[in-house]
């Protein structure tokens, strides 16, 4: 387990959008882009071989995307190459972050000065929900999957723990990148499940909406 004092001032960062990352979560990963491969070379000369994924976001007036101001650090943990020299790779979330400037020249992609000040819980066990009704939360879920004509294996759902399960939610469900920010910002299990649970509702009542105006 990786202690705060392991923990780089400098990270590369990947401004991916829709793609969340967690602590404690894994998330697959597709590198292709000569920018990208070139993080991964570099990640992987580092003792620590963390990447921070980052939702981007359109600047007024155009130019180049900004950055959310709160990113999630995973370490890279698996590679492979493929035969046309792309790879696959996977990242164990860390700790959150709080970018404090973006680190300009040296490289073809973004690094940051980041604070990990405020989430030093990310770096400790997993997290309980006390109060998490998982049947009702299940219904809801059902619901909405049925609405998005979405599979999922339920046995898996049922039995995973809390947060798993939550965390899992945040990261595959078709969320809106805006809203993969919310759950990512979220200041503890509960709230991010409370977050869940608002955009599931949101968007049943929304294909009610649409399909009564039809």
């Amino acid at each position: 387990m990786m202690s705060a004092a392991d923990l780089p001032k400098t990270i590369p960062v990947f401004p991916l959008p829709g793609a969340l990352m967690l602590p404690r979560a894994r998330l697959p990963l597709h590198l292709f882009e000569p920018r990208y491969l070139q993080m991964l070379d570099d990640t992987l000369k580092t003792s620590h071989r963390l990447i921070g994924m980052v939702q981007p976001y359109d600047a007024p007036g155009g130019g180049e995307r900004k950055l959310h101001s709160i990113g999630c650090a995973g370490r890279l943990t698996q590679f492979s190459e493929t035969e046309d020299g792309r790879y696959m790779i996977t990242l164990s979330g860390m700790s959150r972050f709080r970018i404090q400037q973006e680190v300009t020249g040296f490289t073809p992609y973004r690094r940051c000065d980041v604070s990990w000040d405020g989430f030093g819980a990310d770096l400790g066990p997993a997290e309980e929900d006390k109060a998490f009704d998982r049947e009702t939360f299940l219904d809801l879920l059902g619901r909405y999957f049925e609405a998005l004509d979405l599979s999922t294996d339920w046995d898996s759902l049922k039995e995973a723990e809390d947060e798993l399960l939550i965390n899992s939610l945040s990261m595959l469900c078709p969320f809106e990148p805006e809203e993969k920010q919310a759950l990512l910002e979220a200041p503890s299990l509960s709230t991010r499940r409370e977050t869940i649970v608002t955009l599931l509702e949101f968007a049943l009542r929304a294909g009610s909406d649409e399909e009564r105006m039809q």
